[in-house]
């Protein structure tokens, strides 16, 4: 989605700001008359866009620093998105986020009237010019002399600008990556590039996907309805091809017995997607019509590797199944772990560990334990303990571990604590790794990837499936419980 304008100034409280950066969008402009119709207020001159913009942060008048309108408690600010009284009326919404001594400001485009002010969430724009702000303030921020460097960076910020967002359309907010490929390309291309594309391929045309999942999960053996599990996916890019600007379109895959992708978020550089990819929530009620595939997105890829889309999945299962009880008081306790894994889970893993975290106890002064598989580590704080699972479960995919632990009676400053795990509340947390596995199923077919360029290129896609969170909480003590309605 369109931005109408953007603008970065500086600004020292008590002094009048600086425009260090102005961008205006004559054609987005055209559009937000025909879309805003009557309630279309037009872009002011910069020095009056500052000045009320200054005066709408509080940062003029420093002997007045309550004023009504602004400062009621009617008025409670909860968002970067402000309305600037100019001249034409109202100008709306207007983007600003401070970060040290510059302010940077957008202004997206609404394709709707204004009047009344439609909500925030249905502004696809918005989405889009924070990710533009942040790349901006990453970009003057990073290397290390920011404050030496921001002159330099400030003035090859309108070339940057002109690559990520050409004619007003944000493709992409890596300014990083963007600056390193500007000051690593060669004069003498083969290829005259427009001056918003910049022929940048170096090496071997290729293409390469990455499907990262990752499962969080909070057990108690208390109920089924207890129990949380959830999938969050993220889709990763990189595109070395040799057209000016090329063409890629990813086809994301489900087995027949996958769980359907929902949430589904897409990069901006994404030109066309279906609705019905993008309409599946995890907040509503599961529908067995839900769309399952394939997903086709269709892309002009920016110039480094970038997030294609994000997306959750609610899976019957959770990969692993916990048990965990941990009694007794004072300075020994009991426990027992037990871990089966999902006969439909592939049984490869890159690593595998359980860690055992024991808080407001003291030092662990001694152990024993009996395991069916894997070794058990003391840690070198000697205030947890590691039970390392390895590549692979045994054929009955159920492994067991028990024991006593001893803690020291003497007490040390250094000692872990922790304000929920008091008592016998405690857990085991999962750390594992499933390379080329995924829980929906999810895939990306290598043959099913569609490009346009004029030389073919080496495709690479690989996936994997990670833990995260992933807890198991002692069933015979109090546990803080995850609400299923507030995840899904």
């Amino acid at each position: 989605m369109p931005i109408r304008a953007l603008w970065i100034f500086s600004h020292t409280l008590g002094k009048d700001g600086i425009v260090k950066f102005s961008r205006r969008y004559p054609t987005v402009e055209k559009r937000a008359k025909a879309f805003n119709r009557a309630s279309y207020v037009g872009i002011p001159e910069d020095d009056e866009l500052l000045k009320s913009l200054l005066h709408e942060l509080g940062l003029t008048d420093v002997n007045k620093t309550f004023v009504e309108y602004r400062d009621n408690c009617s008025r409670i600010r909860k968002t970067n998105v402000h309305t600037l009284p100019v001249s034409e009326g109202k100008l709306w919404p207007v983007l600003a986020i401070e970060n040290d001594d510059f302010i940077y400001v957008c202004l997206p485009l609404v394709e709707q009237v204004l009047e009344p002010q439609p909500s925030l969430m249905n502004i696809n724009s918005i989405s889009e010019a924070f990710s533009l702000l942040s790349g901006a303030i990453l970009f003057l921020n990073s290397g290390q002399n920011p404050e030496a460097e921001i002159s330099s960076k400030l003035a090859q910020l309108p070339l940057l600008i002109t690559q990520v967002c050409p004619l007003g359309s944000p493709l992409d907010s890596n300014l990083i990556g963007l600056h390193e490929v500007v000051n690593s390309s060669t004069a003498n291309q083969e290829h005259k590039s427009p001056a918003w594309r910049m022929n940048r391929q170096k090496g071997k045309s290729q293409i390469e996907v990455y499907i990262t999942e990752e499962v969080i999960s909070s057990q108690y053996d208390k109920g089924y309805d207890s129990d949380m599990w959830q999938v969050y996916g993220t889709v990763s890019c990189k595109c070395n091809l040799e057209a000016i600007s090329p063409n890629v379109t990813v086809s994301l895959n489900l087995p027949a017995n996958g769980s359907p992708l929902q949430d589904i978020l897409v990069h901006p550089c994404v030109t066309s997607v279906d609705s019905s990819m993008l309409i599946s929530s995890s907040v509503a009620i599961a529908d067995d019509s839900a769309f399952n595939g394939p997903y086709k997105l269709p892309f002009v890829p920016p110039l480094d590797l970038f997030h294609l889309c994000f997306y959750t999945s609610q899976v019957p299962v959770p990969p692993i199944l916990g048990f965990y009880q941990l009694t007794g008081d004072g300075c020994q306790v009991q426990i027992s772990v037990k871990l089966k894994l999902h006969e439909s889970v592939k049984n490869g893993f890159e690593h595998c560990e359980a860690h055992i975290p024991f808080f407001n106890k003291g030092h662990i002064k001694h152990f024993d334990y009996k395991v069916t598989h894997g070794q058990l580590e003391l840690s070198r704080e000697k205030s947890h303990l590691v039970w390392i699972i390895g590549q692979k479960f045994p054929k009955s995919l159920e492994i067991s571990l028990s024991g006593t632990v001893t803690f020291s009676a003497e007490k040390h400053p250094n000692d872990p604590v922790d304000p929920i795990c008091v008592g016998n509340t405690a857990y085991v947390k999962l750390s594992f790794r499933i390379p080329e596995y995924t829980l929906t199923g999810c895939f990306t077919d290598q043959h099913c990837i569609q490009y346009f360029s004029n030389v073919k290129p080496k495709i690479y896609a690989s996936r994997e499936l990670i833990s995260s969170d992933y807890y198991i909480w002692n069933s015979k003590a109090p546990a803080p419980f995850v609400s299923r309605s507030f995840i899904t």
